[in-house]
């Protein structure tokens, strides 16, 4: 008997700072993650694409509204009465890569989308999340009665962007967006099919669920007798469980990466601006 309360006077601090031991591993290294998360919570920051993906296996729909101008007053209420929609189906085929499908009624526009992560920014590391996207777009509102010359090429657009982003603290994310953009048919005769811009996003949380977001697109081969503008956004993150309700006011109605770079017709001096939304549901 002696013996054996010998033994146990020994082995339960044993026992104990083991389990301590085991604890402190659980409270540090196999809970924290190397890379940073949350950079965004939306798809989509305002008009730009962010850098976060659907993850493996879930399916995202998001419907988009983007009302009349808010320039016409209770005429149009205020917008209310010329809204276009935009639903978007994203697939996340594995955590790194994600299939879209949508429809926009402006234009009648199809598009398919790839978005896939190229590198991930590490909280002791690599500085930067990169992402690419890529899309092509069908414009069948093009009307052949009007235009006799018209194929099926000249509905054509394509997209190709870089999201590179930085989780800078907490509340704080900031995201460049190079953009590589072609339409076979163009609204302005002189400006070139294949266009070029940069975006600058942004986005500051006020609260556990809520964040201010903003945006904007500098195009920087637009024809000098285009009546289109570059797009500022700003708008607001409402996260609840497994949506995202965003709400927005931006200078460009078409809510596809051609459409509001390439043709974006309000201008925030004349009050000519656009209120909209983002709802998306996870499954």
């Amino acid at each position: 008997m002696k013996k054996y309360l010998i033994a146990a006077v020994f082995l339960v601090p044993l026992v104990f700072f083991s389990q301590e031991d085991l604890l402190n591993e659980i409270d540090t290294d196999s809970v924290i993650t190397p890379y940073e998360t949350a950079v965004f919570k939306g798809l989509k920051i305002v008009n730009f694409e962010s850098t976060k993906l659907v993850a493996k296996d879930e399916l995202n729909f998001i419907v988009s509204h983007r009302f009349g101008s808010i320039k016409n007053g209770i005429n149009t209420f205020f917008g209310l009465d010329e809204a276009v929609t935009r639903l978007n189906f994203v697939y996340g085929v594995s955590d790194g890569f994600n299939i879209g499908v949508s429809r926009s009624s402006l234009l009648k526009i199809y598009d398919i989308t790839f978005k896939y992560r190229l590198v991930r920014q590490e909280k002791n590391g690599f500085p930067f999340t990169i992402v690419g996207y890529n899309a092509i777009l069908i414009n069948t509102a093009l009307d052949k009665d009007n235009m006799p010359l018209l194929k099926f090429k000249h509905r054509l657009g394509y997209t190709t962007q870089l999201l590179i982003s930085r989780k800078v603290n907490t509340n704080l994310s900031f995201e460049l967006a190079p953009t590589f953009f072609h339409d076979n048919y163009v609204a302005v005769g002189s400006q070139n099919n294949s266009q070029f811009a940069l975006g600058f996003g942004g986005r500051h949380k006020l609260g556990k669920r809520w964040s201010i977001n903003a945006d904007y697109g500098l195009h920087l081969n637009r024809a000098s007798n285009s009546p289109f503008k570059n797009p500022i956004s700003i708008g607001m993150d409402l996260e609840t469980g497994g949506h995202v309700f965003q709400m927005h006011f931006t200078n460009a109605q078409p809510m596809n990466t051609n459409g509001f770079l390439g043709q974006g017709s309000g201008d925030w001096a004349d009050g000519d601006i656009f209120f909209g939304f983002n709802l998306s549901r996870r499954f």
